[in-house]
């Protein structure tokens, strides 16, 4: 029986950059999107790509029959989930104006809610019909994917920063309560990651290699081999464990270049 994984928000992005990771490493791959016609159309370009078995779904939160049925319909292919990547999120945006996030005066409560609903509620009900499998062949493997906002906030983004905080307490807490069966539950913590939107943004990007000392941040294969370490025998003794990847952008008190525009500030104020 071939190895198997199942990865959310995966039709393109860091979570197709997950899903090539796993097929180009022989995984038949299982992927999820709101939008089931490319879910099905990135499975198929995997399946392709790679000779892999891969099928895509179309999953909503609010709907765990759905996530029941999505599990029933693997069954069916005789595939056994051996690791699944929690990749999907509600990013926490301000739909008109995804730069300006969500105004803490102005927010719904609705809205505020959406966030944890998607990121912790829905990883929820996905992780335990992942683990009901999991528990029967006695080995498993959960990987989250979070944030380093986790613990460094940024602006107008308070709903993001602690479902991504709830997100790293739950990965512990299941690596706890699921350990005894054999499954491993671990957090990778990215940066910023170049995204289609990072790329589009420009000049107007907040984050780049110019404020990481390592001069650089994530793309797609980073985070990929992380969530393919932790989701194989690779971490087999690794549970309850964070990886961050951001180009040491939380490890410093501040960016270097700060030292250079205050330099700049100086010499402007005394000229």
């Amino acid at each position: 029986m071939n190895k198997a994984v199942f990865i959310t928000g995966a039709q393109m992005g860091t979570g197709y950059g997950i899903a090539e990771k796993f097929a180009g490493e022989g995984y038949d791959v299982f992927i999820t999107s709101r939008k089931g016609a490319e879910a099905v159309a990135a499975a198929e370009k995997l399946s392709k790509d790679f000779g892999v078995f891969a099928r895509g779904y179309e999953c909503n939160i609010r709907n765990e029959q759905q996530v029941i049925d999505i599990f029933a319909d693997i069954d069916k292919t005789g595939r056994f989930v051996e690791t699944v990547v929690l990749n999907a999120a509600n990013m926490g945006f301000n739909p008109k104006d995804p730069a300006a996030g969500q105004d803490f005066w102005t927010v719904t409560p609705e809205d505020f809610g959406e966030v944890f609903e998607t990121n912790l509620v829905w990883n929820f009900t996905i992780i335990r019909q992942a683990a009901i499998r999991m528990r029967e062949k006695g080995k498993g493997s959960v990987v989250f994917i979070s944030s380093n906002t986790a613990y460094r906030a940024i602006p107008n983004r308070a709903a993001y920063s602690a479902s991504k905080g709830g997100i790293n307490s739950l990965s512990k807490a299941l690596a706890v309560d699921l350990g005894k069966y054999g499954i491993r539950s671990n957090v990778v913590l990215p940066g910023t990651i170049k995204t289609q939107r990072w790329v589009e943004m420009g000049s107007k990007q907040i984050v780049n290699g110019m404020l990481t000392p390592i001069g650089d941040i994530s793309d797609f294969e980073d985070i990929a081999n992380a969530a393919f370490y932790f989701g194989t025998d690779a971490s087999k003794n690794v549970t309850g464990s964070e990886l961050i990847l951001d180009g040491g952008m939380s490890c410093q008190l501040y960016p270097q270049i700060l030292n250079e525009l205050k330099r700049k500030y100086n010499e402007e104020s005394d000229s």
